[in-house]
């Protein structure tokens, strides 16, 4: 069991980089087409960039054309949490690692079977650990 990380906004600037605290510690995103797993293809796992959280695996990733990173489901049942939130006039469900409350990005109910849900992901909030991790 993972415990909650905690810490204060002073100690996320100092461990992030500017892009990276407003993406998870400030609900940013990156633009589209322009982030770094977009089209990243290599088998692995996808952590969390502030605490190191397993949060998706590579065999979940998929080309939904939205120009980030997507996934059809977490790497677990407690790996991410979610919040309904608004930005840019839009009502959105809005996803977080659990372990730590970084913003990571959205989930959509448009994703391929069999979950039908597309986790619409930032890559600055991700690490990416090489290496094929199954599905326990």
């Amino acid at each position: 069991m993972n415990h909650k990380v905690e810490k204060t906004d002073a100690e996320w600037r100092v461990q992030l980089t500017p892009e990276q605290y407003q993406v998870c510690r400030r609900k940013s995103t990156e633009p589209a087409f322009t982030s770094r797993f977009y089209d990243h293809e290599a088998q692995g796992i996808y952590r969390c960039v502030c605490c190191g959280e397993t949060l998706f695996r590579s065999e979940d990733k998929y080309d939904s054309g939205s120009g980030w990173p997507s996934f059809q489901r977490p790497a677990g049942e407690n790996a991410i949490g979610t919040e309904t939130g608004r930005s840019l006039g839009l009502s959105r469900v809005e996803v977080h690692c659990d372990r730590c409350g970084s913003h990571l990005g959205h989930v959509f109910e448009d994703g391929p079977e069999p979950t039908g849900q597309r986790y619409c992901i930032d890559s600055l909030a991700l690490e990416f650990e090489a290496g094929h991790s199954p599905r326990n």
